[in-house]
């Protein structure tokens, strides 16, 4: 009797899987050895989901990442605050954190007008709890004009705005006007150096606000030509940005901000 014919058996799998496998298994136990060996900086590790915070913050609809980031930045700066006040005067700019970035910014923006050595946009720290943005009208204003056409200027203040969001909520902006002797002479509309400097002040507390400043948080201010910076037309034509640590705190604001009740 003849016998049964085999069945075919199923098709096995190709070799270099098994080997492919293999590997992958000893790569996983070499990471998971590095990983119990390694020493994590709690440290870096909270700075890391700061910046991320900070950052995931800045974009729409993510208002509650963007609180929580500005609670616990407020908190970092009180605290590092109340430590530079029990320690040594001396030791340090408080807010070195916000000049540093709001300088980096500054030089960006001068680098990309290709702004003269006269004409840049400076950061100069006066103590622990005052600094301030010189802003030449030239980069920002067209001569005898109070607005902002130029995109350029406007992304700038979008950025500076962005830095403000992270500072703690008793930083004062105040906004200063300065103009030159016969910027302008009109019988309308800015019709003096005294209009046209506050004219501009007024101008970038409106672009600050529309990026979500607070605007209980920004002074308006102008000198007109009579706190001339020196014997330079275009240098005392500019906007300063005076930045002021007050004494109130982020609780007389209340539960809500001027944006929440705005939208209301």
């Amino acid at each position: 009797m003849a016998k049964d014919k085999c069945p075919d058996c199923p098709k096995c799998l190709p070799g270099w899987l098994v080997q492919f496998g293999d590997l992958m298994s000893l790569l996983l136990c070499f990471f998971i050895l590095l990983l119990s060996m390694a020493t994590m900086d709690k440290k870096k590790v909270e700075e890391y989901f700061d910046i991320m915070r900070r950052s995931m913050g800045f974009l729409e609809g993510s208002a509650d990442t963007a609180a929580a980031s500005k609670e616990s930045l407020s908190k970092d700066h009180r605290d590092s605050s109340e430590a530079g006040n029990q320690g040594d005067m001396g030791g340090g700019n408080d807010n070195g954190e916000y000049t540093q970035e709001i300088e980096d910014l500054a030089n960006e923006y001068n680098d990309s007008a290709d702004a003269s050595v006269d004409e840049e946009i400076t950061v100069t720290v006066k103590n622990n709890n005052e600094f301030s943005l010189d802003i030449p009208a030239t980069l920002m204003f067209k001569e005898g004009d109070y607005k902002i056409d130029n995109n350029q200027a406007k992304m700038f203040i979008r950025k500076l705005s962005r830095v403000i969001r992270t500072m703690a909520d008793n930083m004062d902006i105040e906004v200063i006007g300065y103009a030159s002797v016969g910027e302008v002479h009109s019988n309308t509309i800015p019709r003096d150096s005294w209009d046209i400097s506050a004219l501009r002040s007024i101008e970038i507390v409106k672009e600050l606000i529309k990026n979500k400043i607070e605007p209980s948080r920004l002074k308006v201010a102008a000198y007109g030509s009579y706190r001339p910076k020196s014997d330079d037309y275009n240098a005392n034509r500019r906007v300063e940005l005076k930045f002021r640590t007050s004494n109130y705190n982020e609780n007389d604001f209340g539960n809500e901000n001027f944006f929440d009740r705005i939208e209301n």
